[in-house]
């Protein structure tokens, strides 16, 4: 038996990796990380309303699983993502995600996404945002140490948001630091390419770690960093993974999203579980100082949160309305009658 075509209430908004490299076209890269960031930061200044928790992890030899989870009260989302440093040696991406967001009142999905690219996006939005808040009056030059599928992002979001105008690299693989450079020339920042992560630092008033190793690595040791920095830490991103020698943490005021999650995740998995830190909205928010004075290192002990994918899924489904930067997928039963599934299965056999 033929059956009718599905209707509106069965359709779901659906941006594949495909649609969202031609969103981001469309829109441009530098005007689309400074959406990002002023959602991020909208909802970071109404962080009271979201529900909360640490993301669901499973760890395994090989990586990380996770789900992250939250809702403002009106609309519900999460974002599936891995974390698997050892993928790129078989040709795979180290991270992949996507997400979906939902109505709260009735549960149904309004929104489904990769969130691979979007991941990408939001993390160096989020970076740039808090550098706004964190970073020295001035700061034109990023140490970016870490070459990997990140990198390029967060150079162009210090750019479009920060006023960056050099960006100094360093990986242990040579290959990544061409990679990066290459990709990054022609885009308004000139391109350094250090030989050496102490080298990367020199004149740098931002300092970005971003590897992919899981283990306590020393990337940062603390007579490498000098007074007045602001230190982007975005690799240590799970238990048993951290990038900075517990000296420099002890020298630095530690600005984190999450605490609750950053304890577990985060450089601070190292220090007192007592250890004092400031929470990042309550700074936006104008609860609590930032940067208080031109010696201070600031340290933003970032491992991602839900609410910043929250975010992002926010400003694509705004971004994407009357566009045709979508596709609709069947994804949701809609029988005639809600309480007759099976008779909807039924009418459906060939």
């Amino acid at each position: 038996m033929k059956h009718s075509a599905p209707s509106a209430k069965a359709l779901v908004p659906f941006v594949s990796v495909e649609t969202m490299m031609k969103l981001v076209h469309h829109i441009g890269i530098e005007p689309m990380l400074r959406g990002l960031a002023d959602y991020i930061e909208q909802d970071f200044r109404r962080w009271e309303l979201f529900d909360k928790t640490p993301r669901v992890a499973s760890h395994s030899a090989k990586g990380v699983i996770e789900l992250m989870p939250t809702s403002d009260g009106e609309v519900y989302g999460f974002k599936y993502v891995n974390g698997h440093p050892g993928n790129t040696r078989q040709g795979l991406q180290t991270v992949t995600a996507f997400g979906l967001l939902a109505d709260v009142g009735n549960g149904y999905p309004v929104l489904l996404s990769e969130m691979t690219i979007l991941t990408a996006l939001r993390t160096a939005a989020t970076s740039a945002m808090v550098a706004r808040h964190l970073a020295p009056k001035g700061a034109d030059t990023m140490a970016m140490i870490g070459n990997g599928a990140q990198s390029e992002f967060q150079s162009l979001a210090m750019k479009a948001i920060c006023g960056l105008r050099s960006v100094r690299l360093w990986d242990i693989d040579p290959a990544a630091t061409r990679k990066a450079a290459n990709n990054l020339r022609g885009l308004g920042l000139d391109v350094h390419v250090c030989n050496s992560a102490e080298a990367a630092i020199e004149g740098a008033q931002i300092i970005t770690t971003c590897t992919a190793d899981k283990q306590y690595a020393t990337i940062l040791t603390d007579n490498m960093v000098g007074a007045g920095v602001h230190i982007n830490a975005i690799g240590g991103d799970c238990p048993g993974k951290t990038e900075l020698a517990p000296a420099v943490l002890l020298r630095s005021d530690i600005f984190v999203e999450y605490p609750d999650q950053t304890r577990i995740e985060g450089e601070i998995q190292q220090l007192p579980s007592d250890h004092p830190v400031t929470q990042i909205w309550e700074v936006i928010a104008g609860r609590k100082p930032g940067r208080t004075s031109t010696g201070q290192i600031t340290l933003f002990d970032s491992v991602g949160f839900a609410i910043e994918d929250f975010s992002a899924l926010r400003y694509l489904r705004d971004a994407i309305k009357g566009t045709d930067l979508y596709m609709e997928l069947d994804l949701l039963a809609d029988p005639d009658d809600p309480r007759d599934l099976f008779g909807m299965l039924q009418r459906a056999a060939p």
